[in-house]
């Protein structure tokens, strides 16, 4: 597997991550067995992908807890990046909910360790319902001094940041902490990142984790009707804000949505190749992304997703491909908050 490195922080990492929201099972995503999970994190570093993403949230730590057994023999062959949540960034809890993950994950150390989201009170809603937290959400800098500590005595190697938007990576680089990575949403559906974050991002010397790169199913080239996919997974503001659980509250983009997709289906057609596939790839040939991340529920999937993060995409087809999303681009904005309105964005 091609890798990527970054001489800021040092670190190498391979174009191709496993995500692993799913990994403990959860109301998200379903049941996930425990040997799908052995037999995934296993493959995976057999064949050289061996980054993997987690978080203390996902499905309630079961995530973290099944990594964890699935490396237990395979601990020093494995990078293992996990997140907090932001409400748990004061100073006095980041020790504690750093200890509680480096339990659950089996380990004596976490290779990334990043803040989840940005600490203001729209991230901190999604978290917590504490009166007192969303008047007085933690501050950055006390955060960020409070994992260099970690780092320093090394439970943590390295410090991350997820959906931090310009101004946020900003502040967060002002602290002097050195910042290793921030994790952001991309896929051929989600560019809001590009004109700005992205060469933020470079210019900070950090490096970028993409999510999401086939937009939880959207990409898969097997939708005919948006309504196929579960309720939890259409709320995006690519859907309607009137949909179950949709909290942007907007118009949406379904129509500029369909029709890139249905532009999208025809290009793979074209080229011979798999929607999916043909997306994957075009998310790990942008050079500015370090790395980019895809779940997979079992050995199968990781098989396909190696396969087409290995497949070769001409610099013509990639920008042609864009070209078939720029309007829903456009559309959307630059707000790379895209569960929320622009104007209550967590991300900014």
């Amino acid at each position: 597997m091609q890798t990527r490195s970054f001489k800021t922080s040092g670190l190498t990492l391979p174009i191709l991550g496993v995500g692993c929201f799913s990994f403990g099972g959860g109301t998200y995503w379903g049941a996930q067995s425990q040997r799908d999970v052995d037999e995934v994190v296993a493959r995976a570093i057999d064949l050289g992908v061996n980054f993997f993403d987690t978080a203390e949230t996902y499905n309630a730590g079961a995530s973290e807890l099944a990594l964890g057994e699935a490396l237990r023999d395979r601990r020093d062959a494995a990078l293992i990046c996990t997140k907090i949540q932001p409400d748990h960034c004061y100073r006095d809890e980041i020790r504690l909910h750093c200890e509680a993950s480096l339990a659950r994950l089996k380990t004596d150390r976490i290779d990334i360790y990043m803040i989840h989201w940005a600490l203001t009170a729209s991230a901190l809603r999604h978290y917590s319902n504490d009166a007192q937290r969303l008047e007085n959400p933690p501050r950055i800098d006390e955060a960020l001094h409070a994992l260099d500590e970690l780092r320093r005595e090394g439970k943590i190697r390295h410090i991350g940041v997820s959906n931090f938007g310009v101004m946020q990576l900003a502040e967060a680089v002002a602290t002097g902490v050195p910042l290793a990575l921030n994790e952001l949403p991309y896929n051929l559906l989600s560019r809001a990142i590009e004109p700005d974050l992205l060469p933020a991002c470079v210019d900070h010397g950090i490096g970028v984790l993409g999510y999401t790169p086939l937009a939880q199913g959207l990409l898969s080239g097997k939708l005919a009707s948006f309504d196929e996919l579960p309720p939890i997974r259409v709320r995006t503001r690519h859907f309607r804000g009137d949909r179950p659980g949709s909290r942007h509250g907007g118009p949406g983009c379904e129509a500029e949505t369909f029709a890139a997709l249905d532009n999208l289906r025809r290009a793979a057609e074209e080229a011979g190749l798999p929607l999916g596939d043909l997306a994957l790839a075009w998310a790990v040939a942008n050079p500015a992304i370090t790395c980019t991340l895809v779940g997979a529920r079992n050995r199968a999937q990781l098989e396909a997703n190696i396969r087409a993060a290995k497949a070769p995409i001409s610099p013509a087809l990639r920008a042609e491909l864009s070209r078939l999303t720029d309007a829903l681009t456009q559309k959307l904005g630059p707000s790379l908050d895209y569960h929320q309105s622009p104007d209550d964005s967590r991300s900014w």
